[in-house]
């Protein structure tokens, strides 16, 4: 079983996935934030610094994507592949911040490695308003978050539930987290556990 987590920065996507990959006892693949060597830099400078942030996710990505399908055990995976290409890199090209002959050659890439991974079996999308998102990121405190603008987050939020609206790689399950707090509250964590187990194996 492949169960990735999807949603925007901010949204629980790694809190989540930990606790569920203590829940199942499965393999738990993260993001790659804290060694990506382009974050800082995009953040500071955007349209400087797109692609590059942009083809080493999809590079990271396609890595791991290819690790859980060599596995035999359960999988959580924190953020897809498709996110890199249907929300961050089409935010970015519809902002004006990747060129067009960047972002055409960034998506020819994305379509020749999609060809070769499987989708996740479950894709649970974290659904969070702004204010949640920008509570969490001032929250966690990290250097490089401290300039993300909240238009760069409320046009991501708009990519993310149109692309969940026309999702067609497999099962989705949509959590609005915006009254949750899954870490402090255990109820909370309760509830999307019982919600999982119920899509995943009918159980209550």
């Amino acid at each position: 079983m492949h169960i990735a987590i999807a949603g925007n920065i901010g949204a629980g996507k790694t809190t989540l996935a930990t606790k569920l990959s203590q829940h199942f006892n499965w393999n738990l693949h993260l993001e790659a934030v804290e060694d990506n060597p382009y974050l800082k830099d995009f953040y500071d400078d955007m349209p400087r610094w797109a692609f590059h942030l942009q083809i080493f996710f999809l590079n990271s990505r396609f890595q791991q994507t290819r690790e859980i399908q060599q596995t035999d055990r359960g999988v959580i995976q924190d953020r897809t592949i498709y996110e890199d290409a249907y929300i961050f890199a089409k935010n970015l090209h519809d902002s004006g911040m990747l060129t067009p002959r960047d972002y055409q050659n960034y998506f020819n890439l994305f379509e020749s490695m999609v060809s070769m991974v499987k989708a996740p079996d479950l894709l649970i999308y974290l659904k969070a308003d702004l204010p949640k998102l920008i509570g969490q990121i001032q929250k966690r405190g990290r250097d490089y978050e401290n300039n993300i603008r909240i238009d760069y987050l409320k046009n991501l939020n708009d990519h993310y539930d149109n692309w969940i609206a026309n999702y067609k790689y497999g099962r989705v399950m949509t959590i609005d987290v915006n009254n949750l707090d899954f870490v402090a509250n255990p109820e909370d964590l309760g509830k999307i556990m019982e919600k999982i187990n119920i899509e995943l194996f009918g159980l209550f």
